[in-house]
């Protein structure tokens, strides 16, 4: 095959993937926007009336709202991924795919990027949710909060992808969010600042990826960070990178793809 025909098949996987999204704009889009909104009345506004300022100058409700909007675009990215790549193997049209003079790379970046769109759409919905909850005035950096979006939405999108490649049922596809992603984002940083934990429990927050995700986000919208943004935006690089490489080398193995 040569360029333009892996272009073609790119076009093709990630096309099925947006049209997918719209179709079923029910349980892709709204379920989410709603949850979030919650969580900004809930806590922004009724817990956050309490807490006060969160230093700087930031009000809770500023503080906490980068990461519940990227804690959308992650649980979209993922969800997006799981359940479509999932959805063909279980129909085993995944064996047509995989016979195919198609190379892994196309197929990995097709579901992604699929991931990455979904995501994307709802940090756009939720982001305007949140302008009009008060959730920020102004957003201190526009380019670090669209590339926090994108690679946020990679880095998930592949952990949905691995996810759907050992799952063996529909419900070993709620083991991801269930028991690691629901952690991250509890620990990560979204509602609490980590440098007020110590010991082995701000050791564990520092050594979590969605810890970089929230706190590179949080500065490209208000301007405030724990860690340096460029090292924090360098570490989600790596990670994206790590488990883009392990997508591509399961596909290229056929590990649990192969009968």
């Amino acid at each position: 095959m040569n360029l333009r025909d892996y272009w073609i098949t790119y076009i093709t996987i990630f096309n099925r993937e947006c049209k997918r999204v719209f179709r079923i704009w029910p349980q892709t889009l709204l379920p989410s926007v709603i949850t979030i909104v919650l969580y900004f009345l809930i806590f922004g506004k009724v817990v956050g009336s309490r807490i006060g300022s969160m230093g700087d100058g930031v009000t809770y409700m500023q503080y906490i709202t980068p990461g519940l909007i990227i804690m959308a675009v992650i649980q979209n990215s993922y969800g997006n991924v799981v359940s479509s790549f999932f959805g063909i193997r279980f129909s085993k049209a995944i064996e047509e795919l995989l016979v195919s003079p198609v190379s892994n790379h196309v197929i990995v970046l097709g579901y992604i990027s699929g991931g990455i769109f979904r995501g994307f759409i709802i940090g756009m919905f939720v982001s305007v949710a949140a302008f009009l909850l008060g959730g920020f005035a102004t957003i201190h950096n526009v380019p670090l909060v669209l590339a926090g979006f994108i690679f946020c939405g990679a880095l998930f999108s592949l952990g949905g992808l691995i996810n759907a490649i050992f799952s063996q049922k529909f419900d070993d596809t709620t083991i991801f969010p269930t028991f690691i992603l629901t952690p991250l984002i509890y620990l990560g940083g979204v509602f609490y600042n980590i440098n007020n934990l110590t010991g082995l429990w701000h050791f564990i927050s520092s050594c979590n990826p969605l810890f970089y995700i929230v706190d590179f986000v949080r500065y490209g919208f208000i301007g405030v960070s724990t860690v340096n943004p460029y090292f924090a935006f360098a570490a989600i690089v790596i990670f994206t990178f790590v488990l883009y490489y392990l997508c591509w080398y399961l596909l290229e193995k056929g590990i649990r793809l192969k009968a």
